[in-house]
């Protein structure tokens, strides 16, 4: 009998034999029972969990309150949530359903809890301004979600390695009590805005830490009797809760950078409108007025004429949006008689045109029956707009009216008073098809271009095109429609299907 020629075995492909290895030597190392007891010991609810959320609670919103970063990181250290969203991870990547709705209950009792005392805390407190450490929770980004991966990872593989020391620093990195408390702190005080952010912030972590947790979980072999189709669906389930997350903080992100870049520009273009020796005291820019609202304080012993609107002009043409800058020049040092001069003039005009500016916005504000807030204005271009609230008994002449008598109160400025959308009055037509009445015309129209909607003109017949003529010179979009009088042009606002 002969034998067959002995033959080298090939090696297994690699995407075979890492598997293998890890299986036989990192997850078989793993005492499984063992970390899973340490994952549950703390994951649901308990006494002890319920006094650790109200006692983390409160040191939170006490350090937010008075800008202590040290209390904040105090507050972190606590992470009494860490516990639920561990156990949330580990019950995703064995799909454990009794382990999910236990940590859901004691995430979400822990979570509802420490808002309503941090927001009990902030009603006692006569502190309730927005400070450095809670505006730096309201606008989570990219970088946030980048940061609770990567902790949370470091968290979870020393929970399953059973590093325990690892644990303080994941704690500090992923914040989850300070969000939460910073949701307090804006249903406390009626701010959407630092509620809704600080939120975002708190599910970012949040998810991103139980689902870390659940990759984890599966590579250390936790989940093993799970089919394919099983492990297929929870890769597809993570993967596209990490996009939905990363979409919109990656938007955060780039306006972020954005507000960065327009901070930098205009440092950069108002300090080459000054001699060298000239120096920024204070630069803010406002970037939800529009137009963009800048104001500086330049300490300059030189003053120089129309510095605002040079300035203004080149740093919108390089953010391509409108920019309203103003700048106040305030004397230092040496200079000549003529220079200071200039400078004091320059002051006092300044503080006679924002005296201006309040007075207008007060005056429009209560002939609009609106807040202050809402009426924009812009001093570069002296336009003031505002959008009138619906008055009782009054038709769009009385708006028209309240506009034109503001504007005579204030000479040099434009005034813009955008009235609601009421019924437009008909207009009355002679023999050859005109319109007798011109003010009523000339209501239409202003109505037309404050509101900037769309017009149909209902009349009977043909060769009225006329009509649109007015209309079209302003730039506003109308049209003829079939109507039931050749006398009368009834303007109505087009309805878009």
């Amino acid at each position: 009998m002969q034998m067959e020629d002995d033959r080298p075995v090939a090696d297994a492909p690699l995407w075979r034999s890492v598997p293998r290895w890890w299986r036989s030597h990192v997850i078989r190392g793993i005492d499984h029972q063992a970390v899973l007891e340490r994952v549950r010991a703390d994951d649901g609810w308990t006494p002890s969990y319920a006094f650790m959320i109200l006692m983390s609670a409160g040191i939170a919103v006490l350090g937010l309150l008075l800008s202590s970063p040290a209390v904040v990181i105090g507050a972190m250290l606590i992470s009494p949530l860490m516990g639920p969203i561990v156990g949330l991870g580990f019950g995703l990547a064995m799909t454990d359903a009794r382990e999910i709705r236990r940590t859901i209950v004691a995430l979400a009792g822990g979570a509802l809890v420490a808002i309503a005392f941090t927001a009990f805390i902030v009603l006692l407190s006569p502190l309730q301004t927005v400070t450095s450490e809670i505006a730096a929770r309201t606008r989570p980004n990219l970088f946030d979600l980048m940061v609770a991966l990567f902790s949370a990872l470091a968290g979870a593989y020393a929970m399953i390695r059973g590093k325990a020391g690892t644990i303080v620093g994941v704690a500090i990195a992923t914040a989850l009590m300070p969000p939460l408390a910073t949701v307090g702190f804006g249903l406390a005080t009626l701010n959407a805005t630092v509620a809704g952010g600080a939120f975002l912030l708190f599910f970012t972590n949040f998810v991103t830490i139980a689902l870390a947790a659940a990759i984890m979980a599966r590579l250390y072999g936790f989940g093993r009797r799970l089919s394919p189709s099983q492990s297929w669906l929870q890769m597809v389930f993570i993967g596209a809760i990490f996009l939905a997350l990363a979409v919109p903080l990656g938007l955060s992100l780039g306006q972020i950078a954005w507000e960065a870049r327009a901070a930098r520009d205009a440092r950069d273009v108002i300090r080459r409108e000054f001699p060298d020796g000239a120096r920024i005291a204070q630069l803010d820019l406002d970037f939800a007025a529009r137009p963009l609202a800048v104001t500086a304080s330049v300490l300059t012993s030189h003053y120089e004429r129309d510095a605002s609107a040079r300035a203004g002009h080149i740093l919108g043409d390089m953010l391509g949006k409108p920019v309203s800058l103003d700048i106040e020049q305030i004397r230092v040092g040496e200079g000549t008689d003529a220079d200071n001069a200039q400078l004091l003039a320059a002051q006092t005009a300044r503080r006679e045109v924002q005296g201006q500016v309040d007075r207008l916005t007060d005056r429009l504000a209560l002939v609009a029956g609106v807040n202050p807030d809402a009426v924009t204005v812009d001093t570069a271009r002296k336009r003031a707009v505002v959008r009138a609230r619906a008055l009782p008994d009054a038709g769009l002449g009385a708006y028209w009216a309240l506009e034109r008598r503001a504007a005579a109160a204030t000479p040099g400025w434009a005034i813009e008073i955008t009235p609601p959308t009421l019924p437009l009055p008909s207009l009355a037509l002679d023999e050859e098809g005109a319109v007798t009445d011109k003010d009523l015309l000339a209501l239409v129209l202003w109505a037309a271009q404050r509101t900037g909607l769309p017009i149909d003109m209902s009349i009977k017949g043909e060769g009225h095109e006329g009509l649109l003529k007015p209309f079209a010179d302003r730039g506003i979009d109308a049209r003829l429609v079939k109507g039931a009088s050749a006398d009368l042009a009834v303007p109505h606002w087009r309805v878009e299907e």
